[in-house]
C-alpha cells in the first residue's frame, strides 16, 4: 500500500510523535506499505534510499520536506495545513491513502485521534484554578484560540463518514460518538516498548539519573511528563506536595510547556526548592529512572503514553479516570486513578502512603509491568493495518 503520512514533526520526545513513528517503522517493515511523510522536521526514524527503481514488495519512510513559517503556533498551522497538501501536489505520485494523526489536512482518509480539541477548548473556557488564573495570561490566551480553530477543524472534518476515525483509547471513542455521533470508530491504543521500557533498564540507570540530579537516597521523587501542564494535572499535584509538607518529597517535571507560570505557584506555595523543570528529550527512561511514582491527575487525556511507559519500567502510577490510559489500569492493583482529578486530598494521602510503603509500590510497580507486556507497537500497528486495508477496500468502492 502506498500512503502518504502527514504530520507537523516525527521525533520520539512527544507522545503522538513517539506514537507515529513506531507505527510507520512497522507499517513499512511488517507490512510493506511505502510510506511518505510529509513533515517540517523529523528525528530517530529511519528512511529508506531514495531509488528509482524501488520494488512494490518491499516498504520504507521516504520524508517531503514541508516549508515551515516563523511566528506564533497558530500563525505556523495556519500555513503548515495549506502548504503540506500543496507539498504533496508538486512530489507528484497517487496514493491509496491519506493518513493524519489529528487535524493535519482536510483530505485524510484515515484519522488516529490522539487528541480531542473541541474537549480541550470547553476546559480552556472554564473558570482557570485561582492559582494559576493570573499567570500565563497570554500563552492561555493564545491556547484557547488555537484550540477554537482546531475544535472547528473537526467538526467539519471528523462528522464526514467518508473519513475513517481510529481512537487510541476507548475514552476517546467515546467522546467521539458524543461530540461528533460517530459509532463506528477503531479502538487502536497505544502501545509500549517494553524491552527498552523495563524495570532492569530503569534501576540500571536510577543511580546515574538520581546523582545528576542531585535526590538524596531518602527523596521520593514525582515525575510528570508532557504538554499542557494545565491538563495534565500540575496544579494538583502542587497543591498536594504543599499540603504534605514532607520535606524529603521531590517533583520533576519535563516538557516545553514555559515553566515561569506554574513556578510561581510553586514559590506562592513555598516548595519551589523542591520543584525541578526539564526540557523534553529523546532520553525519557533517564526521567523514569531517577523516580518513585509517576503522577499525572489529568483534566483530559485521550491516552497518557507515559503513564504507560512508566508502568512497563515498574513505576506505580497515579492518574485520573479522565485520561484514556485509565481503562488499562486496575485501580489500587497495578496503579491508581482518581475518580476526580482535582481531588487534592486523595491525591494527598495517595502520595503519602506509597512513599511511606515501599515494598507496596514495589509491588505495584511489578504488576504494573507485568500487565504492560500485552500492550506492544506490534498490537497498536495491526489493529491500525486492519483499518487502513478496509478503509482502501471501501475507498476504491465508492
Amino acid at each position: 500500500m502506498r500512503i502518504a503520512v502527514v504530520s507537523p514533526f516525527v521525533d520520539r520526545q512527544h507522545g503522538t510523535e513517539r506514537a507515529l513513528a513506531e507505527l510507520l517503522e512497522r507499517l513499512a517493515r511488517d507490512y510493506k506499505c511505502e510510506i511518505h511523510l510529509y513533515s517540517q522536521r523529523i528525528a530517530d526514524i529511519s528512511l529508506a534510499a531514495e531509488s528509482r527503481n524501488r520494488s512494490t514488495e518491499t516498504g520504507g519512510i521516504f520524508w517531503h520536506k514541508v516549508p515551515r513559517v516563523p511566528g506564533p503556533h497558530i500563525v505556523q498551522f495556519y500555513f503548515w495545513f495549506h502548504l503540506n497538501r500543496w507539498r504533496r501536489k508538486v512530489s507528484g505520485g497517487a496514493f491509496d491513502l491519506v493518513l493524519s494523526p489529528g487535524i493535519n489536512c482536510s483530505d485524510a482518509d484515515v484519522v488516529i485521534v490522539h487528541a480531542l480539541f473541541c474537549r480541550l477548548q470547553e476546559l480552556a473556557s472554564e473558570a482557570q484554578n485561582s492559582l494559576t488564573r493570573n499567570a500565563g495570561f497570554l500563552r492561555n490566551a493564545h491556547r484557547r484560540i488555537y484550540y477554537s480553530l482546531l475544535a472547528k477543524l473537526e467538526k467539519r472534518i471528523y462528522r464526514s463518514p467518508q473519513t475513517a476515525l481510529a481512537a487510541v483509547s476507548q475514552r476517546t471513542a467515546d467522546l467521539l460518538l458524543r461530540y461528533f455521533q460517530r459509532s463506528d470508530v477503531r479502538v487502536t491504543p497505544n502501545g509500549v516498548d517494553s524491552a527498552s521500557f523495563s524495570i532492569v533498564a530503569r534501576l540500571q540507570r536510577r543511580a546515574e539519573g538520581r546523582k545528576r540530579r542531585t535526590y538524596g537516597d531518602d527523596d521520593f521523587v514525582l515525575l510528570l511528563i508532557g504538554n499542557d501542564w494545565g491538563n495534565k494535572g500540575l496544579a494538583a499535584v502542587l497543591q498536594a506536595m504543599a499540603g504534605l509538607q514532607m520535606k524529603s518529597l521531590r517533583l520533576l517535571v519535563v516538557g516545553d510547556d514555559g515553566p515561569d507560570s506554574f513556578r510561581a505557584v510553586a514559590d506562592n506555595l513555598g516548595i519551589s526548592s523542591q520543584c525541578a523543570w526539564e526540557q523534553s528529550s529523546a532520553d525519557v527512561l533517564d526521567c523514569y529512572a531517577a523516580a518513585d511514582l509517576y503522577v499525572s491527575p489529568s483534566r483530559e487525556d485521550s491516552f497518557g503514553l507515559p503513564v504507560a511507559e512508566a508502568m512497563s519500567c515498574g513505576l506505580p502510577v497515579i492518574t485520573s479516570a479522565l485520561a484514556g490510559v485509565s481503562g488499562l489500569i486496575h485501580d489500587g492493583v497495578d496503579g491508581f486513578v482518581l475518580r476526580d482529578p482535582n481531588d487534592v486530598e486523595s491525591l494527598s494521602k495517595l502520595i503519602r502512603m506509597l512513599s511511606e510503603h515501599p515494598e507496596f509500590c514495589d509491588r505495584v510497580g511489578n504488576a504494573a509491568a507485568a500487565g504492560m507486556r500485552e500492550w506492544t507497537w506490534d498490537r497498536h500497528a495491526a489493529l491500525v493495518w486492519d483499518l487502513l486495508k478496509d478503509t482502501a477496500e471501501a475507498k476504491k468502492s465508492r
